[in-house]
């Protein structure tokens, strides 16, 4: 019997973005396996064993799924939550070596913590996650959110932050409250830079006033 894919990535409002436009939405609380790090990513060896580590981690807990509970899903695409102390690393001067991470992928709402546990153990005498043993469950939620669809390099994001935090955020009433949420729905080792697109999110707060 041919077993139906979950692809989070369609059936969730909270993955669409449209380019030059900021929209508003409602993010449902979301689970996702997560890795720490620091520092930037493009020279970082920590971040490649982030990467390779939760990828590896994904796909075992969608086989134990498939297998165990008849229930198949796409892995979802990598995401991350930056910061840094000076958000002006983010939107101007653009330190990388100065920032914060945190890199997930999604779980389905069914995935359960034995699941991850079972899929975890199967890893274990692999060398494809270096990073298994720190490896967390995140629950999210970031509720209202401001997002926006990116495309281009990585390193072209500044202006629309920028954009956003000065003044659509303020115009529109407002406040930025946890973290810089990116999703990334490009591989940057197939796609070429300019054709790279990334979902942008800031959670806010509604500014209110006297």
């Amino acid at each position: 019997m041919t077993v139906d894919k979950v692809d989070l990535k369609r059936s969730l409002d909270s993955y669409r973005a449209r380019y030059g436009q900021f929209r508003v939405l409602t993010v449902p609380p979301m689970r996702y396996l997560a890795l720490d790090g620091y520092g930037d990513p493009n020279t970082s060896a920590l971040y490649a064993d982030t990467v390779a580590s939760l990828y590896s981690l994904a796909y075992a807990v969608k086989n134990i799924s498939k297998r165990e509970a008849g229930r198949d899903f796409v892995v979802p695409p990598l995401e991350g939550l930056w910061w840094a102390d000076d958000m002006a690393t983010f939107t101007v001067a653009r330190d990388k070596s100065r920032w914060h991470w945190t890199v997930m992928i999604a779980l389905p709402e069914w995935i359960e913590a034995g699941q991850v546990d079972a899929a975890a153990s199967a890893l274990a005498a692999t060398p494809k996650a270096p990073r298994l043993g720190d490896v967390r469950v995140l629950s999210l939620d970031e509720g209202l959110a401001v997002q926006t669809l990116h495309v281009g390099p990585y390193d072209d994001e500044g202006p629309v932050l920028d954009e956003l935090h000065r003044r659509f955020l303020p115009e529109h009433g407002y406040v930025p409250r946890g973290l810089h949420h990116e999703i990334y729905l490009g591989d940057p080792r197939r796609t070429a830079p300019e054709r790279l697109r990334t979902i942008l999110r800031q959670p806010v707060h509604e500014r209110h006033t006297a």
